[in-house]
């Protein structure tokens, strides 16, 4: 037991102290995270914390120390209780939405890997957040719907296909005909690469080292031979992915994350373009990065990003706050 706590993020080692039975496959789960999904480290600590959360409800909730038996003997009404607990304690629907696509994500290890099966908690309807958000994702759901994307998949290549699909779109602004549309000769292999657009005009776009190395991970990982003049984003069957199928993919994600309908491979870029002009970036940079031919078109994410400053003063500033009060 003290080797697992030692391989194991703080949030976790109490909660295997208590159900050291677990230990084994919940090590596994975040070993797997860390080096076979490559999850960010800040990251895996969350998803830690979520289950030793979860863990924590479920000990006492159940009267016993925790085993796989009993994970796989958990019911629907199990579920429910903890997902009550957690409204009780006034956690907010995007948060109770991330625990639970943590939930899945442990879940799905452990059904994959013969440990446990349970279907209740598959069954679970998502939390959705109101449809009232702006079309942009804020920066947080953007990285998880991509992570999102590539646990929906069993089949490993496709997870770093579905991964290098939506970081490239997130990443440098693409539109998703103009990501399908890329052959392997126009794979980036330095700061920027050349994107065909609307009217088969080109643009030059900078690629983030992110970038670059979820697309060099899914090439790699791909079964099917690549030439230079091969699509550089293939199906299953070794054709050419078609934006349905990516739309698709984002749907599953989507509705695991509680996001709303807006969140679709678009809103990738549409949130490239927000989070830089929030970020600083000026118009005519932006306008040429989207490979926009009017910048009226582009001024469109001022009135975003103006949304996003007003609701902030509206939560922040003191005098904001006494005025609500007294509404």
């Amino acid at each position: 037991m003290a080797d697992a706590a030692r391989l194991t993020p703080s949030p976790l080692t109490a909660a295997l102290d208590a159900h050291p039975a677990l230990a084994p496959a919940l090590v596994a789960w975040l070993d797997w995270l860390a080096h076979e999904r490559r999850t960010s480290p800040h990251t895996v600590v969350n998803y830690a914390r979520d289950i030793a959360g979860f863990l924590a409800f479920l000990g006492p909730h159940l009267g016993q120390s925790l085993d796989l038996g009993a994970l796989e003997r958990l019911t629907a009404a199990d579920f429910r209780a903890w997902l009550a607990r957690l409204n009780s304690e006034g956690k907010s629907k995007a948060t109770v939405a991330r625990k639970l696509s943590t939930l899945r994500t442990l879940f799905k290890f452990l059904e994959r890997n013969a440990w446990a099966k349970n279907a209740a908690v598959h069954a679970l309807r998502t939390p959705k957040q109101d449809k009232s958000l702006p079309k942009a994702l804020d920066p947080t759901d953007a990285l998880e719907v991509i992570g999102m994307a590539g646990e929906l998949t069993d089949e490993p290549w496709v997870a770093k296909r579905n991964e290098a699909l939506l970081t490239l779109l997130y990443g440098c602004g693409l539109r998703i005909a103009e990501a399908l549309s890329l052959a392997v000769r126009d794979v980036p292999r330095g700061d920027v690469m050349t994107v065909t657009g609307k009217g088969s005009k080109q643009r030059v776009v900078p690629v983030l080292p992110q970038v670059r190395d979820a697309i060099a991970q899914y090439v790699h990982a791909c079964p099917f031979p690549m030439t230079p003049d091969s699509p550089l984003f293939l199906g299953v069957r070794g054709k050419r992915l078609q934006a349905g199928v990516a739309q698709a993919m984002m749907r599953d994600a989507r509705a695991y994350l509680g996001l709303p309908d807006s969140a679709t491979p678009h809103a990738l870029r549409h949130s490239f373009a927000t989070h830089l002009l929030a970020g600083g970036g000026d118009l005519r940079t932006i306008q040429e990065l989207l490979g926009h031919a009017s910048l009226s078109t582009t001024q469109r994410y001022t009135a975003v990003d103006a949304h996003h400053l007003q609701a902030v003063y509206g939560n922040a500033h003191p005098r904001a706050r006494r005025h609500k009060q007294h509404q």
